[in-house]
């Protein structure tokens, strides 16, 4: 077998394990406190792919468990705006790992600082951003209405998404160099 399929179909299989883990922290281990407000971690694994893998895989990491967890258990009407932001969990955090690769070759792209700046970067941009303006159309409110909890919501979740990628990150970095 020639070792670029090997690679590839081992790629493939990790990303779909945190596809599969991303649909079940969505759809199952979430708290949903308002319909336009639910505390969850569904958006790690997808984070997760995109800083292993890439962008590319991030985001089809993204659009696969967006659309396969809408199949599995959907949580409200579907809109096509939130499969793009989740596609951009994987994307952005794929950037950013190819950025600070390129800036300097010895990083670790799971220092504290550097997941710190990324994870800030998504929330701002997709959570607080993207997501409330999909909210905003879902259903029919402003965004000024809906901003308050949303960031409410950001500032609970950027710590704790910075430990977790952290140090699962680094353990992870270590299984998908095997």
């Amino acid at each position: 077998m020639n070792i670029s399929k090997k690679v590839k179909t081992r790629t493939l299989t990790q990303a779909a394990f945190l596809v599969a883990l991303s649909i079940a922290l969505t759809r199952f281990g979430s708290i949903m406190i308002l319909p336009t407000l639910r505390i969850g971690f569904g958006e790690t694994p997808i984070m997760l792919s995109g800083m292993l893998f890439g962008p590319i895989i991030g985001g089809v990491s993204g659009i696969a468990a967006d659309l396969l967890g809408i199949m599995i258990n959907p949580q409200g009407p579907p809109h096509l705006g939130f499969t793009l932001s989740s596609s951009l969990w994987g994307v952005i955090s794929g950037l950013y790992v190819m950025y600070f690769k390129k800036k300097d070759i010895k990083t670790n792209v799971f220092s504290t600082v550097k997941v710190a700046i990324m994870v800030i970067t998504c929330y701002l941009v997709i959570s607080i951003g993207l997501n409330t303006y999909w909210l905003s159309q879902l259903y029919n409110k402003g965004v000024i209405v809906i901003l308050p909890s949303r960031i409410l919501s950001a500032a609970i979740n950027i710590p704790i998404q910075v430990i977790i990628i952290t140090y699962l990150g680094r353990y992870l970095k270590n299984i998908a160099s095997r």
